[in-house]
């Protein structure tokens, strides 16, 4: 036990752990040649293997652990599209034009990785439910109101619910109004990013597992070194997100943040009919650093993000953050009072990256342009990642697709350490401080009879 926590830290994340895993494909050994070498084996490193193979390319997938050790395989699982992204502070950056196009990327990924689901028959409980932007207290809805209308002039589609329609729809009563966004949902980002590396082996991908890249050299043909081998191709792709700053690249364009996760134990009937919620909407909230709910398909509740947590040096331990799980626990019991002390099921922790304007980061690198990048996924990479694997095996194939040339842009520079441990974690700290005195709010405002406590023993009367 860890203050209150209990001790059910899962290192490779709850989904994966709770799947029985395939065996890993052998460590790459001796001197390989491919048309393209990509490394990672996440959403984006995948989807550029199925892509390229596709096109009858010869690849070759280096995963340092296994596929979907990243956040691919730890993530809320929310397919969303562009939902509750930084409209403002793009829009400012890029022009409205741009910043249209900006968004028809992110709402393009929804049916992206739909598309790949039906393709590749990939069953990860995927629940085309819609999403929901909510308010927990009524000082949230002027913010909420302007985003809206902002993301709806960029070509959002969305539609606000006001109080009565959220309880209309049986949305827990904790979350008062909301932006409902009827494209997307939730699934299973274990079975995703999995059944993506089963097609990938099925189109002859050659993936080594356990094959960290130690270093790469430029050229016409690129040399990407590993511990016992090495693979040279016309072209190289980093598709590793929170983990490039470790290879040298964008250490000064994106920074790792760590995002952790509780997952309940599965409700009972009367749980679930005290909770309600019949669409299962994936919920997020209008926090500055925000909270998601969500139900899964054993009916545990998830609860994601809450707190944030960047290192020094760009650093990524995979390693639990007890501090994030408590404030999960209190928000949980914030927004589902009628759960009361409900125990535990898992709680673990994963890095995504995250740009100065909150947009991807990508293009190319090394005198040749053959050293192709993609980070800066800023918690919604389900989509926009995998929709990245097309745009990134079109590039190869000597196309600028309409959507990639949109993403194009000046990304902010973040300053060297150690200011930026201090900027970074300064403005998480001064969020965390708006977000406790809203939830102080909303606490204060509770209904007495919504916080009375429904246990599991409720479903077996005697």
């Amino acid at each position: 036990m860890n203050k209150g926590i209990p001790d059910h830290y899962r290192p490779l994340g709850g989904w994966i752990e709770s799947l029985q895993r395939p065996q890993p494909q052998p460590e790459l050994e001796g001197e390989v040649r491919a048309d393209v070498v990509v490394v990672g084996a996440g959403f984006a490193g995948l989807n550029t293997a199925l892509e390229l193979a596709a096109r009858g390319a010869q690849v070759a997938l280096l995963e340092r652990e296994s596929a979907g050790f990243g956040a691919s395989g730890r993530n809320a699982g929310y397919l969303a599209g562009a939902l509750g992204i930084e409209y403002e502070m793009f829009a400012s950056r890029v022009g409205h034009e741009q910043a249209r196009r900006i968004v028809e990327y992110y709402e393009a990924g929804v049916g992206y990785v739909e598309g790949k689901l039906a393709e590749h028959g990939i069953e990860c409980d995927y629940k085309a439910s819609g999403l929901i932007r909510a308010g927990v207290h009524r000082a949230q809805e002027k913010r909420l109101r302007k985003e809206m209308a902002l993301g709806e002039e960029l070509g959002l589609h969305t539609r606000y619910l006001d109080a009565a329609e959220m309880r209309a729809r049986g949305i827990p009563p904790a979350f008062l109004f909301g932006c409902y966004s009827p494209r997307g949902g939730t699934l299973d980002p274990a079975r995703y990013v999995l059944g993506l590396r089963e097609a990938a082996l099925r189109a002859g991908v050659k993936l080594y597992e356990n094959t960290a890249l130690q270093s790469w050299s430029e050229g016409p043909l690129v040399r990407v070194q590993t511990a016992r081998g090495c693979v040279r191709a016309p072209h190289l792709v980093l598709a590793t997100n929170a983990y490039t700053p470790q290879l040298g690249l964008l250490a000064d364009k994106v920074v790792p943040l760590r995002v952790s996760a509780i997952e309940t134990e599965p409700l009972s009937a009367a749980q679930l009919a005290a909770v309600g919620w019949p669409r299962r909407e994936g919920i997020v909230t209008v926090h500055w650093t925000m909270e998601s709910y969500r139900l899964t398909a054993r009916n545990t509740l998830l609860v994601t993000t809450k707190r944030l947590h960047y290192s020094h040096g760009s650093r990524t331990p995979n390693e639990p953050d007890h501090k994030a799980y408590r404030a999960l626990r209190q928000a949980l019991r914030d927004r589902f009072p009628m759960l009361g002390e409900i125990g535990l099921r898992a709680c673990w922790s994963g890095w995504v990256s995250l740009a100065g304007d909150a947009l991807p980061v990508v293009g190319e690198a090394g005198a040749q342009g053959n050293i192709l990048y993609t980070a800066g996924c800023s918690g919604h990479g389900v989509g926009q990642q995998s929709l990245m694997g097309q745009l990134l095996a079109e590039r190869i194939a000597g196309k600028e697709p309409a959507l990639l040339a949109a993403l194009r842009h000046k990304t902010p520079r973040t300053p060297p350490e150690p200011l930026r441990w201090c900027v970074v974690n300064g403005a998480l700290a001064a969020a965390n401080l708006l977000d406790a005195q809203t939830d102080r709010k909303a606490r204060r405002a509770l209904p007495y009879d919504f916080a009375q406590p429904v246990t599991s023993d409720s479903a077996h009367p005697r």
